[in-house]
C-alpha cells in the first residue's frame, strides 16, 4: 500500500530550523530521556537495545506497554493536547501538562504520579549522549516548551514514520521497527544482513550490543553537533570498502567523514517537489551501496517487485 497525504505539504513537511526551537528541543530531549529510562529499567532486555525506544503515535510518542508488579502501563506524550499520560491496565491514569517548566520540575512530578500509581522505577538520573549533562533532578537550565514547534516536530515524525515503514516493507530479512531513540533523539530503522559483525574489542557494552551484527541504518534527527540543522542520515556498520565513495541520490546527499554517514539535509527534502520520492531515493540508494559492497545476499533479502 502506498501512503497518501490528505493534509497540506506545509503540515506534513513543516519547516523546522533548529535555531528557532533549539531550547524547546533540548528540553523535550531531556523529558523523553526521563520517560525512556523508566522503560529501560522495567523492560526485559532485547537485542540491539530494542526495549529502549519510543514509538510514533496518532498524537505523539509512546513507550508501548511496560511491565510492572501490578500489570502493565504505558507512558504517552500527547503533542496535540500537550500533556503526558500514564495509563495502566488496572484502570487508573494520571496526566501531566506540558508547558515551559524545568526538567527538574517535570522529573519530580512524573515520579510523583508513578508513585501514586504504585509503580516503582529506580533510574540513573543522568542524561546520556549529550554534552555537559545535568542530573534530571537538578536541571533548571532546560525549561523552554513551545507547543507550536513541538507540534511541527511531531507532525514531521508522523510523515517520516509512514515513509520509513514503507521502505522497511521492501526488505524480507531481519529489520528493526521504526523507532525513536531518546538518547540520540532520532527516528531510525535498521536492516541486517543476517551475519555477525566483527566484535568491537574496545567498545563499551552498549555499542557492542548495538553493532553485534552487520547492519545498514537510516534515520532523521533535528540536528546539532557536527550537523547544524535537521538532516537524514544513512550508514553501514561495519562500513564496507568503497562505501564512502559510492554515488547516492539525490545529488545533495554527501558522505560526512567525521560522522561516517551519508547526510541529506532535511530542507533539501522538504522543499522538493515530491519529498516522499526524494527521501525514498536516498534510503534506497544508500542501502543499495552498503548491501552490494558488503556482499549481502540480496536475492534472499530484498523483496522482488
Amino acid at each position: 500500500m502506498t501512503a497518501e497525504y490528505a493534509i497540506s505539504k506545509d503540515e506534513s513537511w513543516p519547516p523546522l530550523p533548529l535555531g528557532e526551537w533549539k531550547e524547546t528541543c533540548d528540553t523535550l530531549h531531556m523529558w523523553t530521556q526521563v520517560v525512556g529510562k523508566v522503560r529501560l529499567e522495567l523492560s526485559p532486555h532485547l537485542n540491539h537495545w530494542w526495549e529502549v525506544p519510543l514509538y510514533v503515535t496518532a498524537r505523539g510518542l509512546t513507550t508501548s506497554p511496560i511491565p510492572c508488579m501490578r500489570g502493565i502501563f504505558e507512558v504517552q506524550f500527547d503533542f496535540i493536547s500537550h500533556e503526558l499520560a500514564v495509563i495502566t491496565s488496572w484502570n487508573e491514569a494520571r496526566r501531566i501538562h506540558l508547558y515551559t517548566r524545568t526538567v527538574a520540575d517535570f522529573y519530580r512530578e512524573f515520579f510523583d504520579i508513578l508513585g501514586a500509581l504504585g509503580i516503582r522505577a529506580d533510574i540513573w538520573p543522568m542524561p546520556v549522549e549529550v554534552p555537559n549533562p545535568i542530573r534530571f533532578d537538578q536541571d533548571v537550565l532546560h525549561s523552554r516548551y513551545d507547543p507550536a514547534y513541538v507540534h511541527r516536530f511531531w507532525r514531521l515524525l508522523v510523515t517520516l514514520d509512514t515513509i520509513f515503514k514503507e521502505f522497511r516493507a521492501r526488505f524480507l530479512g531481519k529489520s528493526s521497527p521504526v523507532h525513536f531513540f531518546w538518547g540520540s533523539f532520532d527516528l531510525a530503522c535498521t536492516r541486517f544482513s543476517g551475519r555477525r559483525a566483527p566484535e568491537r574489542q574496545s567498545a563499551d557494552k552498549i555499542t557492542k550490543e548495538a553493532y553485534s551484527h552487520e547492519e545498514i541504518s537510516a534515520g532523521w534527527w533535528p540536528g546539532g553537533g557536527a550537523v547544524a540543522d535537521a538532516a537524514f542520515y544513512a550508514y553501514a556498520a561495519p562500513e564496507p570498502s568503497g562505501f564512502r565513495q559510492a554515488v547516492v541520490r539525490p545529488a545533495q546527499a554527501f558522505y560526512h567523514a567525521e560522522l561516517g554517514e551519508f547526510i541529506l539535509a532535511y530542507q533539501d527534502v522538504q522543499t522538493a517537489a515530491d519529498p516522499r520520492a526524494v527521501l525514498l531515493e536516498f534510503l534506497q540508494t544508500t542501502y543499495d551501496a552498503g548491501a552490494t559492497l558488503g556482499n549481502w545476499d540480496r536475492a534472499a533479502l530484498d523483496k522482488q517487485s
